[in-house]
């Protein structure tokens, strides 16, 4: 992915220690632009971003078929893992869903 830097691509002179950490925004950037290129799908946001011990989880809606109307589209909740550096660890669809439908399964939200 041109453009794109994780840790691994920086200066190998540098120490790890000095480089500072990523941001919750960086990580949702570098999560779509993972996603994107491994699914060719159209990301349409990071839905919440996580950090863990062992990195990042990131949250991603996907529009998964497009329909005629939109409002008929197929949408999709990606989980992506990242390490603490930004590269990619895992990626998971967790659910699919019509664009529109509410998400009461979890605490009542919509």
């Amino acid at each position: 992915m041109a453009g794109r830097a994780t840790r691994k691509d920086t200066d190998d002179a540098r120490e790890p220690e000095s480089l500072p950490p990523l941001s919750a925004v960086e990580v949702a950037r570098i999560a779509i632009e993972h996603l994107s290129e491994l699914t060719t799908k159209e990301p349409q946001g990071a839905t919440s971003v996580e950090p863990g011990e062992d990195g990042w989880t990131v949250e991603i809606e996907v529009v998964e078929d497009r329909r005629i109307p939109s409002s008929a589209d197929m949408l999709a909740l990606y989980e992506v893992e990242l390490d603490p550096d930004g590269n990619l660890l895992s990626y998971r669809r967790t659910k699919r869903y019509g664009r529109g439908s509410t998400d009461l399964g979890r605490g009542g939200r919509t």
